[in-house]
């Protein structure tokens, strides 16, 4: 059992990291706006940047591979779409670490102000109160 439970999270793992790297390049993420507006052939998609359709096609395969694309075929036209479910995944794993840090954060939030209300009673007060 325990061994599935690694064998999940080693899989979300990877998925995780092929999302990221694909989303770090900066004509990959233009794509994905490109098409979270509507889905698109892959040649209207190329037609606003300025390099070969190849390699264009290539930065759609990276997409595709790491699953935020996906492609279906119509007659002899490829139409990308993305698929939401893979960002899905992204956003839940950043809600989770945002959580995270804000528990954090508080927490380190409620001992400086601690530490402040223990400096204004000063060295005195401290002494006095422990007799």
């Amino acid at each position: 059992m325990i061994e599935i439970e690694a064998r999940k999270a080693a899989s979300r793992t990877a998925r995780l990291d092929a999302v990221f790297a694909a989303l770090a390049d900066p004509t990959r993420r233009a794509i994905i706006e490109r098409l979270s507006r509507s889905e698109a052939r892959v040649t209207e998609v190329a037609e606003p940047f300025h390099m070969s359709l190849n390699a264009v096609s290539k930065h759609i395969r990276v997409l595709e591979a790491s699953g935020v694309v996906e492609r279906r075929r119509k007659g002899r036209d490829h139409i990308l779409s993305i698929n939401t479910r893979s960002l899905d995944e992204v956003d839940g794993w950043i809600e989770r670490m945002r959580r995270y840090w804000e528990e954090r954060l508080d927490a380190m939030e409620r001992l400086l102000r601690e530490l402040k209300k223990d400096r204004k009673l000063g060295p005195k007060d401290r002494k006095h109160g422990s007799r």
